[in-house]
């Protein structure tokens, strides 16, 4: 057998994989090949996404399901032995494997990240692979793991033997905290960004500890109640009898299946606990409160807990002086978890201070790069009310007929001292435009309001907007806000990826966390979020995948500035796009479709190697304070864009005017005037140039917009970077007539070049040789696309015929 001429695949199955059999380890349980571990990238162009490729590892070692300590990269034979060691040392590091082989079939290299090792790279043969047991008491010995630990280590993950298995992320979190608890930990926190499965992560932890007889009476808490209902029945549901909620209210929840079941509660009516269940989940502000009477969770011993698993723990629980932290002390002998998509640090408040440094941390833009979470597209909308401020003429009244105090007005101020309603009026009206021009109007909407009343009022600007959707369905449009009964009682419709309604609803802060609204798409902020931790979470409420109803990533749109937390260094998740709207400029940024796709009903786009097609442009389905406020009419509002973002070389957003913007991208891509004339008469497309200043963030149509002028994007590119005085279209076309240039070509010829020189002057097309252009009018009234081609000797010819014609018209002219 020639070893050289197999293939990779013939290696790992002729060489490899009996080595690792005859090592003693189980091919069945302990072997899994080709082992696909990131989903791959989802890569937004317009309407068309794509997945880049998933990371692959050729064989992963468990000692126990889900216990992963060896990885293995394979090359063919005509590598070296050592080739894979780098690559497999970067998934190694990713999925926290302590030992690296790789292997050409001949032997292998075998690499100990724990630094146990005296020589931390060996060659070993093929006969002297290491045995499941070597590995591991080398596993336990870098963990510190002593025997009353490993057996808890040991202890299996749940499996209801659907196949579902915790992605690689979430083992790394689980095995992270259980060795952590192993040995002898009591604080333990866990980072995550939103979206990627907390409570699953949180039910293997207390399902492991609990099975392993290491802790039997547990408390989760959380403080929303449709955190714990669906807690209960979906990921804890394994738990069944020995479950129950701390609560007097029975309740019926649907599952994600469909089926529904009733709540176990561990309260009577008279609030008296039942003490025989093991695992309990609570609401905190439900026991405890201002009041001692309120105080349930005193009914407890203080050592009744073994485990306190707490859910989003950076909302009050770190404050020394909080409702959570009274619930913690008291059971402070308890080893205590938190879980949290945003550490919390600030001068006063630190939950690291409290349960110590993260054991895991799975940040946004990780989730974003492993492509298991989505990606999103920001629109800024400047109002001038919120640029310039307001200040109220003199003895200007407000509805109640009293004077406005005399002082500036900003956007802290609009609604929540001072409501200017025709700025919510347009406000309604921009979300309105977006969604008719994305061609989804039921794409499920959050909108963040100042407070409930502004949240009433926003509605009510969405109801008028959208009456004709609002007539078929009046929960079309519907306030979620904490003093709205009726609006919560649809929160789980808004949430259910099935229910059509209701679609967009306007909140506060009660969607702002922990809701789990797979199918948002658009997230609109209309008030300031001060927080970079609130700004993660609300972000989170768009960043989850659904691939049923075709949802790979979404639209945040931003009218109060809330964005800038994009410049923060505590961000990790930046935007793959980011436009501003101008004032009549359409509110949806243009769609960046791959060059050729999209131009006739034909076109497929075709995906590079290392991507995957999972969804293309086409027809969409988806399923109060106590301040009074100044009410002041008639005071108008319009769209402003003053200033253009985008992130330079180093990830940072950067701010200039438009025109400086425009001019220092111009520099760097051209470095002098002479070296832009060269680049554009060689350019036998100069749509590419186009395309390539696209591609650094700069586009020409509207810096032609926002100077008011008719220019070729030649002339805007002169008289922007360069301060040459620009022709319009109009004038070039016009020498180019004067000149004369067409003499040579026969009648046909020269009243095509005539046309298209026309549907230069008026539509500045850049692409005028593509022969693609005569199958729209005027040409089609001419002849026949053949016919037309013919008249100037063929393909060859017409495309001469048009490069002249450009060359003529960007001639220097005096």
């Amino acid at each position: 057998m020639d070893k050289r001429a197999l293939t990779e695949r013939d290696i790992c199955t002729k060489f490899i994989l009996p080595a690792i059999k005859r090592a003693g380890w189980d091919e069945m349980v302990q072997v899994r090949e080709e082992v696909y571990f990131t989903r791959g990238r989802i890569i937004v162009r317009g309407k068309l996404v794509t997945r880049g490729k998933a990371k692959k590892a050729d064989f992963v070692l468990y000692y126990k399901p889900n216990i992963p300590i060896a990885l293995i990269e394979a090359k063919d034979n005509n590598h070296s032995v050592g080739d894979g060691i780098q690559q497999g040392l970067d998934y190694a590091a990713t999925l926290d494997i302590p030992f690296v082989f790789s292997s050409n079939g001949d032997g292998f290299v075998f690499h100990d990240r724990t630094g146990g090792s005296t020589t931390i790279e060996t060659n070993i043969g093929l006969d002297d692979f290491p045995t499941p047991a070597d590995l591991w008491s080398r596993y336990c010995a870098w963990k510190g793991l002593d025997t009353e630990a490993e057996e808890i280590v040991l202890q299996d993950y749940f499996d209801d033997g659907s196949g579902k298995a915790p992605r690689y992320y979430q083992v790394n979190a689980v095995n992270g905290a259980i060795e952590a608890i192993a040995q002898g930990r009591d604080r333990v926190l866990l980072v995550m960004a939103t979206g990627t499965g907390k409570t699953y992560t949180a039910f293997q932890i207390i399902w492991r500890l609990w099975k392993a007889g290491r802790k039997k009476r547990i408390l989760f808490l959380a403080d929303r109640n449709v955190l714990i209902d669906q807690t209960m029945v979906n990921d804890f549901r394994p738990f069944g009898a020995a479950m129950a909620k701390l609560s007097t209210n029975a309740k019926t929840i649907e599952r994600h299946d469909g089926t529904t079941v009733d709540l176990t509660l561990a309260l009577n009516k008279k609030r008296r606990i039942d003490t025989a269940f093991e695992i309990y989940l609570g609401l905190y502000q439900a026991i405890t409160g201002p009041e001692e009477r309120h105080k349930l969770y005193r009914e407890f011993s203080p050592g009744f807990f073994d485990l306190i698993v707490i859910d989003e723990c950076h909302r009050g629980s770190v404050a020394a002086d909080s409702a959570w932290r009274e619930i913690l002390t008291h059971f402070s002998s308890a080893t205590q978890i938190g879980l949290t998509a945003t550490p919390k640090e600030t001068e006063y408040v630190s939950n690291t201070d409290y349960f110590g440094e993260p054991v895991f941390t799975y940040s946004l833009k990780q989730g974003i790069s492993d492509g298991f979470l989505a990606p999103y597209k920001v629109i800024k909308v400047h109002i001038d009310r919120d640029v310039e401020g307001y200040r109220p003429e003199p003895g200007q009244l407000d509805r109640d007929g009293n004077e406005v105090e005399d002082r500036i007005y900003n956007t802290k101020d609009f609604d929540r001292n001072l409501v200017l309603d025709d700025r919510t009026v347009l406000t309604a009206k921009k979300v309105t435009e977006f969604l008719k021009v994305s061609g989804d109007r039921f794409q499920k909407t959050i909108v963040f309001c100042v407070d409930e009343e502004h949240a009433a009022r926003m509605r009510q600007a969405l109801v008028n907007e959208n009456a004709d959707l609002v007539a078929e369905n009046r929960r079309y449009v519907m306030r979620i806000t904490g003093s709205d009964k009726d609006g919560q009682e649809q929160l789980g419709n808004f949430i259910d990826p099935e229910a059509k309604y209701p679609v967009l609803v306007t909140t506060s802060r009660l969607l702002s966390t922990g809701v789990d609204a797979q199918t948002c798409r658009l997230i609109v902020l209309d008030r300031a979020v001060g927080s970079m931790t609130e700004f993660k979470q609300i972000v989170g409420r768009g960043t989850r995948v659904h691939e049923d109803t075709k949802k790979f990533f979404f639209t945040l749109i931003d009218f109060r500035g809330a964005t800038s937390h994009f410049a923060d260094p505590e961000f990790d998740g930046d935007p793959v796009q980011i436009y501003e709207a101008d004032d009549g400029d359409p509110i949806s940024p243009p769609d960046e479709m791959p060059d050729g796709f999209g131009e006739n009903e034909q076109t497929r786009y075709e995906p590079r190697e290392d991507e995957t097609l999972v969804d293309e442009p086409g027809p969409v389905t988806s399923p109060s304070g106590t301040i009074r406020k100044i009410y002041v009419d008639g005071v108008g509002a319009r769209i402003l864009a003053e200033r253009v973002e985008y992130l330079d070389e180093n990830g940072k957003l950067v701010t200039e005017s438009l025109r400086d913007f425009t001019k220092t991208t111009l520099r760097k891509c051209f470095a002098s005037l002479d070296d832009f004339l060269k680049r554009w008469k060689s350019a036998e497309r100069k749509q590419a140039i186009i395309e390539e200043l696209e591609a650094e963030g700069l586009a020409l149509d509207v810096v032609s917009d926002e100077l008011g002028k008719n220019l070729d994007p030649f002339d805007l590119i002169c008289h922007v970077a360069f301060d040459k005085k620009p022709l319009t279209r109009r004038e070039r076309a016009e020498n180019v007539s004067k000149r004369d240039v067409f003499t040579k070509y026969g009648p046909q010829a020269r009243a095509v070049l005539d046309a298209l020189l026309e549907k230069y002057r008026d539509e500045g097309v850049l692409n005028l040789d593509d022969a693609n252009v005569l199958k729209v009018t005027p040409f089609t009234t001419m002849g026949s696309v053949v016919q037309l081609i013919k008249a100037f000797g063929g393909k060859e010819g017409f495309e001469a015929a048009v490069r002249e014609m450009q060359d003529a018209l960007y001639q220097e002219t005096a």
